[in-house]
């Protein structure tokens, strides 16, 4: 019985890394992404129909597909390790939910976030999530320097340039709404051409900050996500290296270093053995 289980569970194993099982199953997603476009159109009421239709069917194929996939995993808690198992596994239970009666604004979010599968299926997709989630944390700090840096020029601009614009310099929080203006370049000039009409060398509070915020903190945010796409780029192509050489999970740093010391006493058993050869 165990053993048939195993099989069975090789099969859909074979089933669902299968290529054409994952392009299926992309082109399923494409195409509820295509149907959840269809129908904020005006269509007849026979193409509406149709896609209702369309939509179940595609429902029905997600169920089965995450039931395969579940029943594949040889351990079941490893399943719910995954985020993106869980992810794709809500989404599904989400799609169950009848498009009637009180639940039809739930029902149409729900699959408006199937699209988002398509994410979990494609592993550069899952590196560039991944890699923008765990950039968030370094990505924090520098957006609070960013806050403090605006806070600072926004107090300047008020104390300065309230008299001449009480509307984008009334206080500190307008004033921060300028700035942000100003950062990303929306008609920026007309704002410091006014200032400058008054205050000649408001310039220089302008240039300073635009040098401050869109080059530097920006370059900052752009280098800190890059640097850890790349760490998840090498973890994912050693996790593909070690699954390559070993069918299994990659070796592990303690395993490595296991292995490391077993081979210095095996270079150190030889360099023994020569010199005893040697006064032999």
């Amino acid at each position: 019985m165990a053993s048939m289980v195993f099989r069975f569970q090789r099969r859909l194993k074979k089933v669902d890394s299968s290529p054409v099982f994952q392009w299926a199953v992309i082109a399923v997603i494409i195409i509820s992404a295509l149907l959840i476009g269809a129908k904020t159109h005006d269509l007849p009421e026979p193409a509406v129909h149709l896609l209702s239709i369309l939509d179940s069917a595609i429902t029905v194929f997600f169920l089965i597909e995450i039931i395969i996939r579940f029943m594949a995993t040889r351990k079941k808690k490893e399943f719910f390790k995954s985020g993106w198992n869980i992810f794709d596994t809500v989404i599904v239970i989400g799609s169950l939910i009848p498009a009637g009666g009180s639940g039809v604004l739930l029902a149409r979010l729900l699959r408006v976030f199937r699209v988002l599968r398509l994410v979990s299926m494609v592993p550069e997709l899952r590196l560039l999530i991944n890699a923008l989630i765990k950039a968030i944390p370094r990505m924090g700090y520098i957006a609070l320097l960013m806050f403090v840096i605006f806070y600072i020029y926004a107090a300047i601009g008020s104390i300065l340039f309230e008299d001449i614009n009480e509307v984008l310099w009334g206080d500190v929080s307008i004033s921060m709404l300028t700035l942000f203006r100003v950062a990303t370049f929306e008609d920026w000039t007309d704002v410091m051409y006014e200032t400058m009409a008054v205050h000649p060398m408001s310039w220089i509070f302008y240039l300073s900050f635009i040098f401050l915020t869109a080059f530097i903190f920006l370059n900052m945010m752009v280098g800190t996500i890059l640097e850890v796409m790349g760490q998840e780029h090498e973890s994912y192509r050693a996790e593909l290296h070690g699954e390559t050489e070993e069918g299994g999970e990659p070796a592990s740093r303690a395993q490595i270093d296991s292995l490391a010391r077993e081979l210095m006493e095996i270079k150190t058993l030889l360099q023994q053995a020569n010199v005893q050869n040697k006064q032999g």
